[in-house]
């Protein structure tokens, strides 16, 4: 394999790494006021923000991770496009099914605000929507753009019907984590975009400083690298934490 094609890029590890960390910061905080532990008000603007800030760079981040991943594929393999649709299928419905896990999970134990869609459901099927449009670049700006608006548009609308996927929210929905196809897609597709102008055919287009050796860098590398894993345990761990000093009473989530 040409060495380059071994090259992982520290900024984009480090970058989800970041995501995840905000992420568990925000479900700690979550816990605590779901749990009735302590009394936090996360309907505030900063909360929206900050969970939505976090959400970007990890949605941004599949975008490009997948331009990443095809020009690698088509370099290591130039005979090989036709049997990348399956590879892609495949990983979606992967990552889909951990979601549903999540589901079924989270049923059983917050049965009133179960996850019907969620991120995990949201990257699968992205995964498997994008994979057309992987390798153009200011088509997905354009179809970013459009998807967003159109997905805050969809956003005002409560209707009697559920199509709780697409975006189109039913009157009484309750659910803890909740991304639908739009606006979200869209920013799949900007993230594509990036991807296509500034690591086209797997080479970094714009100088940075290396930074990979760098303790903190490497810390949010190594989180970056196992972030499917972090999402699966990080809320165990931090409900175990919580259970271990006192703040939780575990028959809180058996009822």
């Amino acid at each position: 394999m040409n060495k380059e094609l071994k090259i992982r890029f520290w900024e984009i590890d480090s970058l989800r790494g970041l995501a995840i960390i905000l992420m568990i910061i925000y479900h700690f905080l979550f816990d605590l006021n779901y749990f009735n532990i302590y009394n936090i008000n996360l309907s505030t603007e900063f909360y929206w923000w900050f969970t939505r800030f976090a959400a970007s760079i990890f949605i941004i981040l599949v975008g490009v991770s997948l331009t990443l991943s095809y020009s690698r594929s088509l370099m290591m393999n130039s005979n090989k496009q036709k049997s990348l649709f399956i590879k892609y299928l495949k990983r979606g419905f992967k990552i889909f099914f951990y979601g549903i896990i999540i589901t079924f999970i989270t049923w059983i134990f917050i049965r009133e605000d179960f996850i019907i869609f969620g991120i995990l459901h949201f990257i699968g099927l992205a995964i498997i929507l994008e994979y057309p449009f992987i390798k153009y670049r200011y088509l997905n700006l354009v179809l970013g753009i459009i998807f967003i608006i159109f997905g805050i548009i969809l956003s005002y609308f409560r209707l009697n019907f559920n199509l709780v996927w697409i975006g189109i929210v039913p009157l009484n929905l309750s659910t803890v984590d909740y991304f639908p196809i739009l606006p979200w897609l869209g920013v799949v597709s900007i993230g594509l975009f990036l991807g296509n102008i500034f690591y086209r055919n797997y080479k970094r287009r714009f100088y940075l400083p290396d930074l990979s050796q760098n303790k903190f860098i490497q810390f949010l590398s190594l989180l970056g690298r196992n972030s499917l894993t972090i999402y699966f345990i990080h809320q165990p761990l931090l409900i175990a934490v919580l259970y271990l000093f006192g703040g939780l009473n575990i028959s809180i989530l058996l009822n």
